[in-house]
């Protein structure tokens, strides 16, 4: 059973998903299911009598609760260590338990670290050479297959006073460290199924790059992807293209910084071209600096009607902070090419809370949109804003949610809305939750399991995060034996650790190790945490939930 924790028309669009599903599908000796919050494949007769696998793909922290509900549909126990032998090995994958499984880690007795290309069928293969064993032996064996991180033979030891102090492995033979997985094949991945019933109807996705060559230092697409892949155009991406406009005539280019493949100004010419009258061709978000007057009026002849870039914030300084190579000018450029090539929108994508960011930049950013406004006549521009949350195997790992952001994304309103500019925010309040789950070790499992049925609202989490802290929630205390009290939520959600502070995810092993990463943050100019929030945490979770931003 393969699961996806949202809907049938959400969880279709998954590039990441799809792959997953038919890379098992392909198998002759797996029958493979999938299962959605809403729907799921019809049951079948195993021939080996029920389920023996159930796999998870996540690639957003706030969807990670939605596994125990469905694990508890299917009637599988939602703890690891009460499975039996009897019971499916629960396996997860995809970006967020790549980055930091640790909080789910309760839940799951596999984790596919990194691309599934290779990783995926020696996981399969593993486990048809020791079917038909005991559980913990099946167990044994995964855990010796490289990329793949079982939980239940680590464990966390703690200070007295709460600190991690290091996740080790509890018997011989087990590897220390776990090593993410990294495909370098010629193709990447590209659709294989394609449905009007999906949140982006009948689109044929191609995935054009693999990560992102210029590592802004709060990005997790581009450091826990690394190195930069991009298959070639005539073996890899022209025949990923012709696969899908056999079937449909909408076709999406997908990729952190897709315009940055070195053929890609090729691929345009191609798609330019005559036979090509029709389709509907759309590009995820571009570098604003590699925008050109070609890529706006193929956009436009293709039926796209707006183009998006990110560019984080207005003010130059900030831009600097997180190495985001773009200057004032190049923004200005590329808002000028959109119109000039027939786009009639652009969406601009940037942050607020960043490290060491003051009220100013923000000011920056509208102004900047501001001026975009009055410099492109008939263009519409929209602004959609986050709140910076920091990402594991990232430069800004060690630097925590800023309360001011709650502030600043309602000072950016006030700025542009009257002025017809529309702005998109993200909530403040659930990307205080998002960071609790990117950041947490092992000890919010119990959290997130006390949060059942009330996940989905704020004071939920809090009133969990309480109860559990508390010891209130006994009976969840209970179902994790061994694991102390969750830390003070500000440590978690706010604080900025120091360098030497024991990471969560400091036992799996990233494209950089921290000692890089924290060069990298240098980079950044910041000054060095002073200890106040080192790791432990300080004061209790909100009495009231915030506000969405």
């Amino acid at each position: 059973m393969l699961a996806f924790p949202s809907t049938y028309g959400v969880g279709i669009t998954s590039l990441g998903y799809q792959v997953v599903w038919a890379t098992l599908a392909r198998r002759a000796d797996v029958d493979v299911r999938r299962l959605f919050t809403d729907r799921g494949d019809p049951p079948h007769r195993h021939r080996g009598g029920g389920v023996e696998l159930f796999g998870l793909s996540l690639s957003w922290e706030l969807d990670g609760p939605v596994l125990l509900d469905l694990l508890e549909d299917a009637r599988i126990p939602i703890w690891s260590h009460q499975r039996g032998d009897h019971d499916p090995i629960v396996f997860g994958g995809g970006p967020v338990l790549t980055a930091n499984p640790e909080p789910l880690a309760p839940f799951l007795d596999a984790v596919l670290l990194g691309d599934g290309e290779q990783l995926l069928p020696a996981f399969v293969d593993a486990l048809q050479a020791c079917r038909g064993q005991p559980r913990a032996e099946r167990l044994r064996s995964l855990a010796r297959v490289e990329g793949v991180y079982v939980p239940s033979l680590y464990a966390p030891r703690y200070s007295s006073d709460g600190m991690l102090l290091a996740i080790e492995p509890t018997e011989a033979g087990i590897p220390d460290q776990i090593s993410k997985q990294t495909w370098r094949g010629n193709t990447l991945s590209h659709s294989t199924v394609i449905t009007p019933e999906a949140a982006w109807p009948s689109i044929h996705m191609v995935e054009v790059v693999r990560s992102c060559p210029e590592l802004c230092r709060f990005c997790l697409a581009s450091y826990l992807t690394l190195p930069f892949r991009t298959p070639s155009l005539e073996d890899g991406l022209i025949p990923a293209v012709e696969v899908g406009l056999a079937a449909t005539q909408r076709l999406g280019l997908l990729g952190a910084s897709v315009t940055q493949h070195p053929q890609f100004a090729d691929l345009l010419t191609w798609l330019d071209g005559d036979r090509f009258e029709g389709v509907r061709l759309s590009v995820s978000s571009v570098r604003a600096a590699t925008v050109t007057p070609q890529l706006g009026r193929i956009l436009a002849k293709r039926g796209s009607k707006s183009l998006t870039i990110a560019f984080e914030s207005g003010s130059e300084r900030m831009r600097e902070v997180v190495n985001k190579k773009l200057t004032t000018e190049e923004i200005f450029a590329a808002a000028r090419y959109a119109r000039e090539g027939g786009l009639t929108g652009l969406k601009l994508y940037g942050m607020a809370g960043l490290p060491s960011e003051e009220e100013a930049d923000i000011e920056a950013t509208a102004s900047l949109l501001l001026d975009l406004k009055k410099a492109t006549p008939g263009l519409r521009l929209s602004l959609g804003v986050s709140t910076f949350v920091p990402k594991a195997h990232t430069p800004f790992q060690w630097d925590g949610v800023r309360p001011e952001a709650e502030q600043r994304l309602k000072l950016l309103a006030k700025r542009l809305k009257p002025r017809g500019i529309e702005l998109r925010p993200e909530s403040y309040g659930w990307s205080v939750i998002q960071a609790l789950l990117s950041r947490s070790d092992r000890r919010l499992g119990p959290v997130i399991a006390a949060a059942r049925g009330a996940h989905t609202s704020l004071g939920g989490w809090k009133k969990a995060y309480r109860a559990v802290q508390s010891g209130e929630a006994e009976a969840i205390a209970a179902a994790t034996p061994g694991l102390p009290p969750p830390p003070a939520w500000d440590g978690v959600v706010h604080g900025r650790w120091e360098e030497h502070t024991v990471l969560p995810w400091q036992h799996l092993k990233g494209p950089l190790n921290s000692a890089t990463l924290w060069r990298h943050r240098n980079g950044a100019g910041l000054a060095a945490p002073i200890g106040e929030s080192s790791g432990e945490g300080i004061g209790e979770p909100p009495s009231a939930a915030p506000e969405e931003g």
